[in-house]
Formats: C-alpha cells, sequence, structure tokens
C-alpha cells in the first residue's frame, strides 16, 4: 500500500527523489515502566529491589524503604538488563519531555523538494542516529529502485536520485560521512561545535568532514538546511501530533510499523489531494466547502443587484414613454361619480 501511494505520487509528478532528508523522533510504547522484568531471572522490578533491600539487611521493607534504596542506585534502568514481557522490541529511553518511557524510534526520508515521505523505518528508540540512518537509506533505495521499474513513474523521477542528503548535527560522523561519500551522496549534514580535532592518521574522515563543512556553508547548503526544518518537522507533526500517534497502540515492531506505513500513505494522500483541490486536510476541505457557499451567496446577490437596476430602469424608461404618449394626443383622465 505505501509503495502503491508512491507511484501515485510519482505520476502526479510530486517525486523527485534527488535530495532527500532524514530525521527521527521517538514514539512512546503501548506498555509500563512498571511492568519490566529482569532479562535473566525475569523477576519484576519490585521483587529485584525487595531482594537488594533483603542483602542490605531489611528484612521487611517497606515502599519508602525501596524507594530510598532505588533513588541512590545508578544506572538502574538498563536496557541489557530490563526488558517488558508483552513489547520485548520496546527500550527504555528518555522522551524530548525529559521523562523517561518505553518507546520506539521512528525515522523518515522526506523528499526536500515535494515533501513526500519516501521511507519510514522503525527501529530502537536507544540507538543513535548514526547507525539508524544506514537501515534508512537502504529502505529508500529499495523504495526509488520499485518506482523506476515502473516506465510510467521512471519519467518522473530525477535520474540521479539520492544524490543528496540533509540532516542535523545528530546524524554527524566520521563514518556516516566517509560512507556517503563512498557512495556518491552529498552530505549536508549539520556540524556540531567539538573544537579542534586530531586529524592524524584520519585523511579519509578529514576530508569527508571538510567537503561536508564547506557545502553547509554555501548558499545552497543554507537554504537546504533552513528547508530541513519544514519539510521533516511537518510530517512528524501531522502524522504524531494532530494524527495522534505519538504513542502507540500496537505491541510489536512488525505490528506497528504496518500501522505506521498506513498512517504515512495517509499523509502523502493529502499531497495529492492538495495539489488537486488546494486543500490537503479534512479541517481545510471543510473550510474549502464553506468558501465555496460563501462565493456562491456572493454571486447570487451580485445577480440580483444586476436584475433589479436593470428592471427598475425598464419600469422607469416605460413610464417616460407613456407620459409623452399622453402629452402629445391631449389625453384626458375623466373622473365618475358613482353616486355612493
Amino acid at each position: 500500500m505505501f509503495t502503491w501511494m508512491l507511484q501515485v505520487l510519482a505520476k502526479h509528478g510530486l517525486i523527485d527523489g534527488k535530495t532527500i532528508g532524514v530525521d527521527g523522533t521517538t514514539l512512546e510504547a503501548n506498555a509500563a515502566m512498571r511492568s519490566i522484568v529482569r532479562r535473566d531471572t525475569g523477576e519484576s522490578y519490585t521483587e529485584f529491589l525487595t531482594k537488594l533491600a533483603k542483602a542490605s539487611g531489611i528484612e521487611t521493607p517497606t515502599q519508602e524503604d525501596l524507594a530510598k534504596l532505588d533513588r541512590k542506585r545508578p544506572k538502574k534502568g538498563s536496557n541489557e538488563e530490563w526488558e517488558h514481557p508483552d513489547d520485548p522490541d520496546a527500550k527504555i529511553t528518555k522522551m524530548k519531555d525529559g521523562q523517561t518511557h518505553l518507546a520506539h524510534k521512528a525515522e523518515h526520508a522526506v523528499d526536500m523538494e515535494t515533501g513526500a515521505v519516501l521511507a519510514v523505518t522503525l527501529q530502537d528508540a536507544n540507538a543513535g542516529d548514526t547507525t539508524t540512518i544506514q537501515q534508512t537509506l537502504v529502505t529508500v533505495a529499495e523504495q526509488m529502485e520499485k518506482l523506476t521499474e515502473d516506465p510510467e513513474t521512471a519519467q518522473q523521477i530525477a535520474e540521479n536520485w539520492l544524490e543528496e542528503l540533509v540532516t542535523d548535527k545528530g546524524y554527524h560522523s566520521n563514518d556516516t560521512l566517509v560512507d556517503l561519500k563512498e557512495f556518491g551522496i552529498r552530505s549536508y549534514i549539520s556540524e556540531p561545535k567539538r573544537g579542534q580535532r586530531n586529524w592524524i592518521g584520519k585523511k579519509a574522515e578529514r576530508d569527508a568532514v571538510y567537503a561536508n563543512r564547506r557545502r553547509i556553508r554555501g548558499d545552497r547548503g543554507k537554504s537546504l538546511l533552513r528547508r530541513r526544518g519544514l519539510m521533516l518537522e511537518r510530517p512528524f507533526a501531522h502524522c504524531y501530533e494532530t494524527g495522534g500517534m505519538r504513542r502507540t497502540h500496537l505491541r510489536g515492531r512488525e505490528n506497528i510499523l504496518k500501522r505506521l506505513l498506513i498512517h504515512i500513505a495517509g499523509f502523502n494522500l493529502s499531497l495529492v489531494l492538495r495539489l488537486m483541490i488546494g486543500k490537503g486536510t479534512p479541517r481545510g476541505l471543510q473550510d474549502l466547502a464553506l468558501a465555496y457557499f460563501l462565493t456562491l451567496i456572493a454571486v447570487i446577490k451580485c445577480f440580483w443587484q444586476v436584475l433589479e437596476a436593470r428592471i427598475g430602469s425598464k419600469i422607469r424608461w416605460n413610464a417616460q414613454i407613456a407620459a409623452r404618449v399622453f402629452a402629445d394626443r391631449n389625453f384626458k383622465l375623466e373622473t365618475t361619480a358613482t353616486g355612493c
């Protein structure tokens, strides 16, 4: 279904494929932190704390004792030690609001020219951006190959697809830039402030980093980085904030990914609707219908005003002719009495 939707976009000229933007966001899993268990023994979190309290000399620990003991423990939320029994794919991570939840990571690859989402991957929430981007780029390449196989859609796509990549500073690393250079992909990745670096024995890494730095300081690089906030953050807002998918209601990575693909396909459909009728959301369509109705009322009102003006002038014109005729023939109006 997702690939078919991309074919529809390509037939309408909404896929260019030359410049791709990649970004990720976290989705809260349908699993609570209080239900996690140990990977080795299967103990719950409360049972594990009780065991530690008894080992420290507290025979009958209370909830206050357990909370105090847990507060002093370092690195207590490790994904290597804990998992959720019903959703083992969910990982413990810190969300954007600072709270710790079990979550998944959704990563989008967006066409920077049209805003179409070309690929969606669901990966571990605790995985770094520099490791998840590889799977996303592979998925983009698979989707673009399917589109170029069809003669109808191949004509609408750029010949050198996946030629440029735009991301934020979380994806900046030596290995990522070197790999992109080997694949012939020009990178426009924001560079974090790392101070003076040592490039002894790292000639390939140095050349890749310097080339990326030179590109992002140019006019095109600055333009792409400014556009990245619009093209990459807007799908997140539409799909996850307004679309209600910030918290998943399914379990299992495969099930959640299927739901995400259908959800993003609906977002891509809105691009086609916006091209055809000027509106891409139900609320926008409702406003468009209201605008058409008000326009129709205004047209009818103007028509009646013109009609009344013409009818009024015709009546006045007929009255003037009748007065002139009566004046020329010296007609006299006689009155008769009825005797009443």
